[in-house]
């Protein structure tokens, strides 16, 4: 899958998606012989200010009607979307998703859904009091939001967005048969050593952890 993230800026996002599971996701593995494996995902970066055609390259102005703050302009953003996907031939297996506290929640249903159905994912991601509504009506985009809360601009949620995604492509997480989200989820989690110190206080993993009653385990985690 190919992720297409617009944003004022890349330098932020891209230290992110550029390691752990993400960065090694978006290399070619070399084996020997046929065992040699192809990119699971690739991310781009599209900065709208390379496509504006003001001198100072700036992206913003007021907003019609009046009210507080700028507005990010359309025509950059578009351009931006024309130079990611604009020329793919099958438009059909491309999404685009708009960045916004009042958009559709997302979820991992909605991830696990992404993936089936596109093969590239644009996420536009505000500044400012937002981006010029024509955006998301031109391109057929939908709102999405990653919870009730406002944040300064649309990277954080637009970089959640691809992570989430990302784990749903076959092969990204490894050679795992099942990912996290569906095994049994717990609140209690221990790892080595068993026992530790702090504070003069010896801090023990419950027994029913390591007694090898792995069904006794899971009626624990499933509490």
């Amino acid at each position: 899958m190919h992720f297409h993230i617009i944003t004022l800026f890349p330098e932020v996002c891209e230290p992110y998606t550029n390691s752990s599971i993400l960065g090694r996701a978006q290399k070619t593995e070399k084996g020997k012989g046929a065992k040699s494996r192809g990119k699971k995902i690739s991310v781009s970066y599209y900065n709208p200010r390379d496509f504006s055609t003001n001198k100072h390259k700036k992206v913003d102005d007021r907003p019609y009607g009046g009210g507080p703050g700028m507005v990010m302009q359309a025509e950059p953003v578009l351009k931006a979307w024309q130079k990611a996907v604009g020329r793919k031939k099958d438009q059909k297996r491309i999404k685009t998703l708009v960045m916004g506290p009042r958009g559709k929640k997302f979820e991992t249903k909605m991830a696990k859904d992404l993936v089936k159905k596109y093969d590239h994912l644009v996420g536009s991601s505000g500044r400012y009091e937002g981006i010029d509504t024509r955006v998301q009506k031109a391109l057929k985009a939908e709102e999405i939001s990653i919870g009730d809360y406002v944040l300064t601009g649309g990277e954080l949620p637009a970089l959640a967005i691809v992570d989430s995604t990302a784990r749903q492509v076959p092969g990204v997480l490894g050679e795992f048969t099942s990912l996290e989200e569906e095994r049994i989820s717990s609140n209690e989690m221990y790892t080595r050593p068993e026992t530790i110190e702090w504070k003069k206080k010896k801090l023990k993993v419950p027994k029913v952890f390591t007694s090898g009653n792995h069904a006794e385990i899971d009626k624990k985690r499933a509490r």
